[in-house]
């Protein structure tokens, strides 16, 4: 049988490019590189992992769903599982922002036109990703806020542009709502981010850069 996903891997499901081979890194538990391979809908599917141990759940779960001969698993770190551009899509879930960029940046062949899109749902710190991904030439082509078990995610789907933002030209408001106000769920993602920025706020001298940009955002929005 084909496992379930939850709303923010289901999310990451449906902005994979398809009809092309996609990879999920950090696959752990296999749903998503089930429920991909199961789709029919890309000649290859990779499902990797750091460790063994979630390896082997990934396997089992595509064993259960008759899924084994449809989908390849690789043991390794990061993207170095893979060749240049052997994939359309790159599916990177729930691991923190700062572990994406670490990922990302060990892989320089996806900052290049043409490479593959990034899927990605940071478990934490969502603005830190967006400042990344604007300041090495990505452009966000869907930011989506979805809830699952009663947490707020932003499922983020990015495609290189080369089109690089200086530090200083991105504002807090980019980097706290991404694209996330023009999607379903916008404004009640959008309430949530802005109370952990006023929390940020607590322990901020009030000269402090951050906190005027910060008190600048909470009038704007209220």
């Amino acid at each position: 049988m084909t496992p379930q996903l939850d709303a923010r891997l289901q999310t990451a499901a449906d902005l994979v490019r398809p009809g092309e081979p996609v990879a999920d890194i950090g696959c752990d538990h296999g749903k998503l590189t089930a429920v991909l391979a199961a789709s029919g809908r890309y000649p290859k599917v990779i499902g990797a992992d750091l460790r063994p141990g979630p390896l082997a759940k990934a396997q089992q779960t595509l064993a259960k769903a008759g899924l084994l001969d449809r989908a390849e698993l690789r043991l390794g770190d990061g993207l170095t599982v893979l060749q240049p551009n052997e994939v359309g899509t790159v599916v990177v879930a729930g691991v923190s922002a700062q572990t994406t960029i670490d990922i990302l940046s060990a892989a320089p062949w996806v900052m290049q036109k043409g490479g593959p899109r990034l899927v990605m749902v940071p478990a934490t710190k969502h603005p830190v990703l967006r400042a990344w991904l604007y300041q090495n030439g990505f452009s966000l082509v869907r930011d989506v806020p979805v809830q699952a078990a009663g947490r707020w995610y932003a499922v983020m789907a990015a495609e290189y542009t080369g089109e690089c933002v200086a530090a200083d030209e991105i504002t807090l408001e980019h980097c706290v709502y991404g694209g996330t106000a023009n999607e379903p769920g916008g404004a009640e993602y959008g309430a949530h981010e802005l109370a952990k920025v006023k929390k940020l706020r607590l322990g901020l001298a009030d000269e402090d850069s951050l906190a005027m940009q910060i008190d600048a955002l909470t009038a704007q929005n209220g």
